[in-house]
C-alpha cells in the first residue's frame, strides 16, 4: 500500500475521514477476497506520518498539507491495525529511511519537518531532498522515528525499500563533502564509497537491533534492488550497480542475520535474460547462509497493464517459481496495492484461480519468539 503521491491510498488528498476509513475497508475487504495475509503499509514516505507522530508532521499526500491534521486525529496506522487483525492479516509498517521529499509533493515544509528542523541533516539531490546517511544524527533520527512506531503500535513487521543513499541522477555526485570531511577529520580512513557503504551497513544493524530490542517476534524486512551488481550472477548482463550507486550490500545484511526476509525487487519477466527472473532469485537464496526468508517482490502493477513482451501467465509462473524454489517459507510481495482492486485477467483472476485457491498463513520464522 504505497501513499506517496498517493499511488495505492488515500485515491487523493484530504478526503474525509468517513472516506479514509471506506477506503481502508476497501482495501482490507480485497485482500481477504483474494485470501492475502498481509499488507505493507507505506507510513513514512518523505520524513511526514500516516500516523499520529510526535517526531514528524502529518503526510500532505494524506490531508493535503503537511502537518495538517485529519479531522480529529484520525490515525489511519491505527485503523488499519484494527481491520487487519480483525480479518486475521498481519500489518507491516514500511518506512522510507533517508528520503524527506519528492517530486509529487505540493506542501511546504512544516516546521515539525526535518527541513527545518534540522536542516544541517538535509541536502539537495536533483529533484528531491535527502537526509545524509553518513550523517549520525540523520541515522539516529530515523531510527528513533521506527523505534516509536515499534514501540506505539501492534504492528506485524517493519519495511524499508530500496532507498538508502538516492539512486544516481544524470551523474551528479551525492552532496557529501561536509560529513565525509568531518569523517576524515575524525581519524575516519575508509575510502568515500567504503564509507557510504559503512553509514548504511550501521543503520541496518542498528535497526535491526532496536527492533528486536523492543518487540522480538516483530519481524525486520528489506526490499532492495532486485540486482546486487551486473554480472553478478552470471548472464545477469545489465542493470543498476547498487553496491556502488545505492551503497547497499545486501549480501553482507544476510550473511550477518541483519534482517528476517529479504524482498528483492524482482521486477523483470522470466523471459527477460538480461535480467533473467530465475537466475536472479537463485541467486539470492544461494547468498542466505542464515536461512531468513527470501520473499521476492513482484512488479505486479506493470504486469497488469500488459507491457510488451510479457506473457499471459507471467504473474501466475512467477509465483509457482517461487514456491518452488522454497518449499519452507515461500512468499511474495506485490507491488502495489492499485494492480490487484479489479479482477484483471492478468492478475486478479490468476490469483484467485491459479494460485490463491486457499488461504495462506504467514510462515513462522523460527529464529523469533512467540508473539506475546
Amino acid at each position: 500500500m504505497a501513499t506517496v503521491n498517493n499511488i495505492d491510498f488515500p485515491s487523493r488528498p484530504g478526503l474525509p475521514v468517513a472516506q479514509l476509513r471506506r477506503e481502508v475497508d476497501a482495501i482490507v475487504a480485497r485482500a481477504v477476497e483474494l485470501r492475502l495475509n498481509a499488507l505493507i503499509f507505506q507510513v513514512r514516505p518523505a520524513a511526514d506520518a500516516f500516523y499520529l507522530s510526535p517526531l514528524e508532521p502529518w503526510s500532505e499526500w494524506l490531508t493535503g498539507k503537511q502537518g495538517k491534521a485529519p479531522a480529529g486525529n484520525f490515525d489511519p496506522l491505527t485503523y488499519l491495525i484494527g481491520r487487519c487483525h480483525r480479518h486475521g492479516l498481519q500489518l507491516h509498517a514500511w518506512f522510507n529511511p533517508f528520503r524527506c521529499s519528492h517530486p509529487g509533493g505540493k506542501s511546504a515544509p512544516h516546521k515539525k519537518h526535518v527541513r527545518l528542523r534540522a536542516p544541517r541533516l538535509v541536502v539537495r539531490y536533483g529533484k528531491y531532498h535527502w537526509m545524509d546517511p553518513g550523517h549520525p544524527t540523520a541515522r539516529k533520527w530515523s531510527l528513533a522515528v521506527i523505534q516509536d512506531v515499534v514501540r506505539r503500535y501492534d504492528i506485524d513487521g517493519v519495511h524499508i525499500d530500496d532507498y538508502f543513499y538516492p539512486y544516481p541522477e544524470a551523474g551528479r555526485p551525492f552532496p557529501d563533502d561536509k560529513t565525509f570531511k568531518a569523517y576524515r577529520a575524525t581519524g575516519g580512513r575508509l575510502k568515500r564509497a567504503d564509507w557510504r557503504r559503512s553509514n548504511i551497513d550501521t543503520f541496518v544493524e542498528q535497526l535491526y537491533r532496536i527492533v528486536h530490542a523492543d518487540k522480538p517476534w516483530v519481524m525486520v524486512g528489506i526490499s532492495p534492488f532486485g540486482i546486487a551488481q551486473p554480472g553478478v550472477p552470471k548472464g545477469i548482463q545489465a542493470g543498476l550497480d547498487q553496491y556502488r550507486a545505492l551503497y547497499a550490500d545486501v549480501p553482507k545484511w544476510l550473511r550477518n542475520g541483519w534482517l528476517d526476509y529479504l524482498a528483492p525487487q524482482l521486477y523483470w519477466p522470466i523471459d527477460q535474460k538480461p535480467q533473467a527472473f530465475e537466475v536472479l532469485l537463485d541467486y539470492w537464496h544461494q547468498q542466505n547462509p542464515k536461512g531468513r526468508a527470501i520473499w521476492p517482490g513482484l512488479y505486479t502493477s506493470k504486469i497488469r497493464d500488459g507491457a510488451a513482451r510479457i506473457r499471459a501467465t507471467e504473474l501466475r509462473d512467477e509465483i509457482r517459481l517461487v514456491r518452488r524454489k522454497d518449499a519452507v517459507m515461500p512468499g511474495h510481495i506485490h507491488f502495489s496495492f492499485k494492480a490487484l482492486r479489479g479482477d484483471h485477467a492478468l492478475v486478479g483472476r490468476q490469483l484467485r484461480r491459479d494460485v490463491y485457491a486457499k488461504r495462506a498463513a504467514v510462515p513462522e520464522l523460527p529464529w523469533l519468539p512467540k508473539r506475546r
